[in-house]
C-alpha cells in the first residue's frame, strides 16, 4: 500500500490543479479520461473541493464555461485563479499596473486604475512575450524608485498541442535579473494561494491532499503549507519528476480517476 494513503482517513478537502489533470494541453484543450467522473465522485463523497490552477489567458468566467462545456460541473466559487486574485491585490494596495498579459485576460482588469503605473504585472502572455514588449516591462521598472513586479505563477513551462511551451515564470526570472529585484508571485506555489483555498474550505493544511501535474508549483507548493501532494501522470509529467532532486511528491498515480479511486477506496474501508 503507498504510505499516502496512511493519512487519506483525515482527509477533508481537495485541491485539484486544472491544466493536465482535467484536461490536456491548451487551447481548447482534451479532456483526459475519467476525470471528468473523477470530479463528481469527489463532490458525491462529501469531500470539499477547490481547483487552484495558474491559468492566465482567460478571465475566469470564459475559464469556467470552457470547463461546463467539455462536462465539469465546476462554479466560479470553487475556482482559484491568478487573476482575481492580482486585481484584489493591486486595490488594497493602491497599485497600478503595467500590464504584460494575454490579450484574453485584460477584461479581469478592466475596474483597474493602469494609469502611471507603479507596478508591473506579468501572466501567460505568450506571443505578447515579444522583446519589445518585455523590454517595455522592463523600462517601467527600472526607472521606479521602489519597482513592483508581480507575477501570475511561477511556472517553468506548460503543455500545448504542438509539445511544451515556456511559462510565465521564465519571464519572471529575466525581469528581475535585469532589475535585480525580487518578484512576487501570486498563484502557485505562493503560500497565501494555497492558504486562501484551504480557509475557502474550512480545512487545516494537514487535512487537504492537493493533486496535480506540475513537480515544483503544484507538489512542492503543497506540501510547503504542510499538504499531502500527488502527481499524476499526465499533463506536462516527465519521468525525470520522480527523481527531481528538491521535490518528492507523496504518491504519484497515473491520472486523476486512479488517485480518486484509491482515496475514496480507503476512506470507505
Amino acid at each position: 500500500m503507498a504510505e499516502w494513503l496512511d493519512s487519506v482517513k483525515s482527509v477533508k478537502g481537495i485541491l485539484l490543479d486544472v491544466c493536465g489533470v482535467l484536461y490536456d494541453c491548451g487551447g481548447d484543450g482534451i479532456v483526459i479520461p475519467g476525470s471528468v467522473e473523477a470530479v463528481t465522485r469527489i463532490k458525491k463523497a462529501g469531500l470539499k473541493l477547490r481547483f487552484c490552477t495558474n491559468e492566465s489567458q482567460a478571465t475566469r468566467e470564459k475559464f469556467i464555461t470552457k470547463l461546463n462545456l467539455v462536462g465539469y460541473d465546476i462554479s466560479a466559487e470553487e475556482i482559484f485563479a491568478p487573476g482575481p486574485a492580482v486585481c484584489q491585490i493591486l486595490k488594497e494596495r493602491g497599485l497600478r499596473p503595467h500590464l504584460l498579459v494575454h490579450d484574453g485576460l485584460l477584461p479581469e482588469f478592466e475596474q483597474i486604475d493602469q494609469s502611471n503605473p507603479n507596478c508591473v504585472v506579468i501572466g501567460d502572455a505568450a506571443d505578447n512575450f515579444s522583446y519589445e514588449n518585455l523590454n517595455n516591462a522592463f523600462r517601467h521598472l527600472i526607472e521606479m524608485e521602489k519597482p513592483v513586479l508581480i507575477s501570475l505563477g511561477k511556472g517553468r513551462y506548460y503543455k500545448e498541442r504542438d509539445g511544451l511551451n515556456l511559462d510565465v515564470g521564465v519571464y519572471m526570472k529575466a525581469l528581475e535579473y535585469a532589475c535585480d529585484i525580487q518578484g512576487e508571485v501570486v498563484g502557485k506555489p505562493a503560500k497565501a494561494f494555497f492558504m486562501a483555498a484551504l480557509a475557502d474550505m474550512g480545512v487545516e493544511p494537514h487535512e487537504a491532499l492537493m493533486i496535480g501535474d506540475d513537480i515544483v508549483n503544484d507538489v512542492g507548493g503543497a506540501q510547503q503549507c504542510g499538504m499531502k501532494a500527488l502527481q499524476v501522470r499526465t499533463g506536462k509529467y516527465r519521468p525525470c519528476d520522480e527523481c527531481h532532486p528538491e521535490v518528492k511528491a507523496d504518491g504519484y498515480v497515473n491520472n486523476l480517476a486512479e488517485a480518486v479511486t484509491l482515496i475514496l477506496e480507503h476512506l470507505n474501508n
